[in-house]
């Protein structure tokens, strides 16, 4: 008898889980996870990538906020299996090569306080600034309302996106 499959996921690996192929921060990774794992479960406990936070498990809070196919997305709501050929860009992703101009803004700004929820309000952000590059104060507001701040540094936030946008507007110029 041949292990089940799903239209998701590749044979059934050890106890009960499934294979998924995953391409993380420009890197494929084959995976075996339980049928309920999620993306962030996955990230943080398979690929020993902590950057995204897990807070709420709920959607509510975004300090587990990553690029999925380039689309800002919460990974506590998505299950790993659902991510089977497709491209996940966390913070260390956008990382890489040490901080990006926006992660230097938040540092200039002020705006990483205790620093927890700042890695779910770069990647909005950056999603944010890739589809909107000049964005008005109430769509940064808006980007941004799905992540949650304990510390309240908000406006700080705010100005670090907006010097960002006027920063990359400059250098194309």
């Amino acid at each position: 008898m041949t292990a089940p499959t799903s239209p998701t996921a590749g044979p059934a690996g050890p106890a009960g889980s499934r294979r998924v192929t995953v391409t993380v921060n420009g890197t494929q990774h084959t995976l075996a996870v339980p049928a309920h794992r999620t993306l962030l479960e996955a990230l943080r406990d398979e690929l020993d990538l902590p950057g995204s936070k897990s807070c709420c498990a709920e959607g509510e809070c975004g300090a587990c906020t990553v690029l999925l196919d380039g689309r800002a997305v919460n990974a506590c709501l998505v299950l790993c299996l659902e991510v089977e050929g497709h491209e996940v860009t966390t913070i260390e992703g956008l990382s890489r090569d040490g901080l990006t101009d926006l992660q230097q803004e938040f540092l200039a700004a002020g705006a990483v306080q205790c620093g927890f929820c700042i890695p779910g309000q770069v990647v909005s952000a950056e999603y944010l600034l890739r589809t909107t590059p000049d964005p008005t104060e109430p769509q940064i507001r808006d980007a941004l309302a799905g992540n949650l701040c304990r510390c309240a540094g908000y406006q700080r936030i705010v100005c670090a996106v907006r010097a960002t946008a006027d920063r990359r507007a400059a250098a194309d110029d």
